[in-house]
């Protein structure tokens, strides 16, 4: 909803907010300025600096015994370590959860301030968000991680902005209003009240690592529940920049947990919170700018196939290039491919099938191995 309503505004800023930012200022190598930021400019994120990701737990930033090292796509280097929690690292997240009682961290009848104090941050983030240089390190962080154009990841900080902006003040007490339906007999009345989970989980996938997080993460806030925010880890750091801002802003530091970890280890968290918010598949593979072929088919009538329409779809199709980010590194083979390679002994099949896919990339003009 707020992505189609902003959509028109934001073709008409974004181009000469771009502009203007660039020929003005050079505002990520001011990222060292910003309040929240941990000392990172996102043009300095390289195997010789490389960015870390740290977890949240009760109010305090720790890293961990594993680091698990992301590898640029692009170069090959490894830029971005990820303090990852193992199977035995999980419990203290799991007794944080526990300390959450089942009527949340507020609800109608207790501690009704917090609904003005949540109003309160997301006016504050909202206002830091439409600072220019907070916009643009987001939207550069955003496209070192999940490649996009500019023009896509700034419409993510956009859209996260405006749904923070719209909750300020007294809408996130608005939004708990409660109901009453009178009864059928004299005294009798039914009432009913927006009520939290207590301790929730959420779990979101890396093609909009700015903006899926924060809805979701916001939205369990405001109703009183306390989450334990799973994002995909090759992406996560641009979460653990945002929590910061939002503390930044006011948010207690206690209210949200942030864990790095693999599937594995997540379930065995899972297991133990009542509500889980999956956003993991749906449009999954919309990052880079594209859908993915195998999912998307088009039907016309043949008149139309007669029009300019598919060769203007093809000029536009065109246009994308990993020079600007529009299209990520991608290199895509048939299944036909695997199912048709057939080798006597079964034990070396997926060796060999490895070889052949080798080969067949580096024959592929400036693509290298990582």
């Amino acid at each position: 909803m707020y992505r189609l309503k902003g959509l028109g505004e934001l073709r008409r800023k974004a181009p000469q907010m771009t502009v203007s930012w660039f020929n003005t200022f050079s505002f990520s190598r001011r990222a060292h300025s910003l309040p929240f930021a941990t000392n990172l400019a996102v043009e300095d994120i390289s195997g010789a600096q490389p960015a870390e990701v740290q977890n949240l737990l009760q109010g305090k930033w720790m890293g961990s015994s594993t680091w698990n090292t992301l590898v640029d796509p692009l170069n090959g280097e490894p830029f971005i370590k990820v303090a990852e929690v193992d199977g035995r690292g999980v419990q203290p997240f799991v007794e944080s959860l526990r300390q959450c009682p089942k009527h949340g961290l507020h609800n109608p009848f207790k501690s009704p301030e917090r609904y003005l104090m949540l109003g309160d941050v997301s006016a504050k983030a909202a206002h830091l968000l439409s600072l220019p240089e907070v916009s643009d390190f987001f939207t550069k962080l955003i496209q070192r991680l999940a490649p996009k154009s500019y023009q896509q990841a700034f419409g993510e900080v956009y859209v996260t902005q405006k749904f923070l902006e719209n909750f300020s003040g007294d809408q996130v007490r608005f939004l708990a209003r409660s109901f009453a339906v009178p009864g059928n007999h004299l005294g009798q009345q039914s009432h009913g009240f927006r009520w939290p989970y207590g301790p929730v989980a959420i779990i979101t996938p890396f093609n909009f690592p700015l903006e899926i997080p924060v809805l979701q993460l916001m939205g369990a806030l405001y109703m009183g529940n306390k989450p334990v925010l799973k994002v995909d880890s090759k992406v996560s750091l641009v979460m653990d920049q945002m929590l910061r801002l939002l503390h930044a802003s006011g948010l207690p530091t206690e209210d949200v947990d942030f864990i790095n970890c693999d599937g594995k280890t997540m379930n065995k968290l899972l297991v133990e919170v009542e509500y889980v918010s999956w956003v993991c598949d749906q449009d999954a593979y919309a990052c880079s700018g594209q859908k993915c072929s195998a999912q998307s088919i088009l039907f016309m009538h043949e008149n139309w196939g007669r029009s300019p329409l598919l060769g203007k779809m093809k000029d536009l199709a065109a246009r994308r290039k990993l020079d600007d980010l529009t299209i990520g590194p991608v290199l895509t083979l048939l299944m036909t491919f695997f199912l048709g390679f057939q080798v006597p002994c079964s034990s070396f099949r997926w060796q060999c099938t490895l070889s052949c896919v080798l080969h067949l990339f580096y024959e592929i003009e400036g693509c290298t191995t990582l």
